[in-house]
């Protein structure tokens, strides 16, 4: 599960890497969490028939168009990428509405008994990646909008394997457009692009429990801890 993340490249970092229009002014964040507004990229086309990558905000947490009252249902911030196309709550978006979440790191918890150990997973190079994600716009009988999204996991890669059955989506830069492309790669298509990260790309690092805290936002709350070695 892919529940906390981490953007703290600068605006103009982001900008050059993932190639969206805007110049958006994004400030780091330390400890990203479940309903909060994210910044996602995803394709829209114009009145000509061309096609741009846009930064859009949206909540972190995915509305199935379905739903009547989003009130009480369960925040769905992941879903599994060998599955996805075959649930109804994420059919209509993977065929329709993939997205890439920006990231420089995400947590992950360490399953077991007693007090969990808590790792940051990041590029050994340092640089920012996206995520697999999917999007919908949820409306309310009386007109209401929320933008939404959640992130595709899959199976750990050998990094990850010690610390969690799952990983979030990493896709390599040269797959960011025909995960985003809608209309030129189809469902099945992008899904088979859902594969773990390479193990030599990713490095865990240990840290303490202060990212447990939503309130905690800064970057103290990726010191590494001592080396236990």
């Amino acid at each position: 599960m892919c529940g906390r993340y981490a953007i703290t490249s600068s605006p103009e970092r982001l900008r050059e890497a993932f190639g969206y229009a805007e110049e958006a002014e994004f400030p780091p964040r330390h400890n990203i969490a479940p309903t909060q507004p994210v910044p996602i990229l995803r394709n829209e086309r114009r009145r000509d028939g061309a096609t741009r990558r846009h930064f859009v905000l949206v909540r972190f947490g995915f509305i199935p168009s379905f739903v009547k009252e989003p009130r009480g249902f369960p925040v769905i911030i992941n879903a599994r990428a060998e599955t996805a196309l075959e649930k109804p709550s994420f059919r209509a978006a993977v065929m329709r509405r993939r997205c890439l979440f920006i990231a420089d790191a995400f947590y992950q918890w360490q399953a077991g008994e007693g007090p969990k150990r808590v790792f940051m997973v990041r590029r050994v190079d340092a640089a920012p990646f996206a995520m697999a994600g999917l999007y919908e716009c949820w409306m309310g009988q009386n007109g209401s909008e929320i933008d939404t999204a959640c992130i595709l996991t899959t199976i750990a890669n050998g990094t990850l394997a010690a610390v969690s059955e799952r990983m979030p989506v990493i896709l390599d830069a040269k797959d960011h457009a025909a995960w985003l492309d809608c209309d030129a790669v189809d469902a099945k298509e992008a899904v088979r692009l859902a594969q773990p990260a390479p193990d030599e790309t990713l490095a865990l690092v240990e840290i303490s429990d202060a990212v447990n805290r939503v309130s905690n936002d800064g970057p103290f709350v990726q010191a590494p801890l001592p080396s236990r070695d």
